[in-house]
């Protein structure tokens, strides 16, 4: 299809790691390890959680909800990264962009909510120990929950419909292995400032308006707990919320400097090795610092695997007792 002098694009060309050839094999190797990790670290979470009864209280019911978000997020991308990898093809067209955009969009923005929901968690639970069994019901989790997932989805939609009104015309090379969005608008001919500044709105809301929710809350842990008489109370109040901000400083660390930063052309080679620390390295880390800075979480997760090595033991006896 033409528009006036330039040919409209309806596929896209998926360069990734095309710049780097001789890093392909290596971060095949690499990205499938790590993907395989991230599902297996997420999985024994959710399952610890949904096994262990100890575990049934609204700040593991928020991690169950990230890990399920994180696990997804990496399946939007790492899947179709690992093909391109080994492809000669690694043309994507126009609705598969945009899905695979609206799904990684609306999926990061609910993993932000869901840290947001997190860290008002942690302030009620310090706040108002007495009350926190009233004020954090299943039912209110469940709807911070829904909030979040509507919240990220919408904002997402609104940044798609937005970027795939565009025409895109010209060059269908896309400087990315996903269709992220400034590689994608960078490709429009009838991109303007206003439009730049509306993308730039939304996603300031989800990081900076998420991130600051998080802070309020931290701000008003911090001036409960120095109020606490004895230092060893107030490091057991402080060693609850340490996973927790410990992986907010890593995602906002990571993703604002990816999204809120200044751009151009130039820096798109950059931004694809970057986007490796927030779509790989950001969900592998995630379930370890839960995992090793948590405690509950620790005996939990060395009961289900005790658990497992009994289990097989058990079912190779039974078979040779049938034969």
């Amino acid at each position: 299809m033409r528009i006036g002098n330039h040919t409209t694009v309806t596929t896209f060309l998926l360069w990734g790691f095309s710049s780097f050839p001789e890093l392909q094999n290596l971060l095949f190797i690499v990205i499938l390890l790590s993907y395989v990790t991230i599902l297996l670290a997420n999985a024994s979470i959710m399952v610890a959680i949904k096994l262990n009864h100890n575990l049934h209280t609204p700040m593991y019911f928020f991690l169950f909800a990230l890990s399920f978000s994180e696990t997804c997020t990496t399946m939007v991308i790492l899947p179709r990264m690992l093909v391109d990898l080994v492809s000669e093809s690694k043309t994507i067209s126009l609705p598969e962009c945009a899905t695979q955009m609206f799904f990684f969009f609306g999926l990061g923005g609910n993993n932000c909510f869901i840290l947001s929901a997190m860290s008002y968690d942690r302030y009620t639970a310090i706040h108002n120990p007495l009350h926190y069994p009233i004020l954090m019901t299943q039912k209110i989790c469940f709807q911070l929950i829904m909030a979040s997932a509507v919240l990220g989805f919408s904002v997402s939609l609104c940044i798609v419909i937005i970027i795939f009104n565009l025409s895109f015309c010209n060059s269908n090379i896309i400087q990315h292995f996903f269709c992220d969005i400034e590689p994608v608008v960078s490709l429009a001919c009838n991109y303007t400032f206003y439009q730049k500044m509306i993308l730039l709105a939304f996603t300031a809301f989800v990081l900076v308006g998420s991130f600051i929710l998080i802070m309020v809350s931290y701000v008003f842990i911090v001036t409960v707990v120095v109020k606490l008489p004895s230092a060893k109370g107030r490091y057991k109040t402080f060693s609850t919320c340490s996973s927790h901000f410990t992986v907010v400083f890593i995602h906002y660390g990571f993703a604002g400097f990816v999204y809120l930063r200044p751009k151009n052309s130039d820096s798109f080679k950059d931004d694809t090795l970057l986007a490796v620390t927030y779509t790989v390295l950001t969900p592998l880390l995630n379930p370890i610092i839960y995992s090793l800075r948590n405690k509950d979480m620790q005996i939990a997760l060395r009961k289900d695997l005790g658990n497992i090595i009994k289990f097989f033991p058990k079912i190779i006896n039974k078979r040779s007792q049938k034969a």
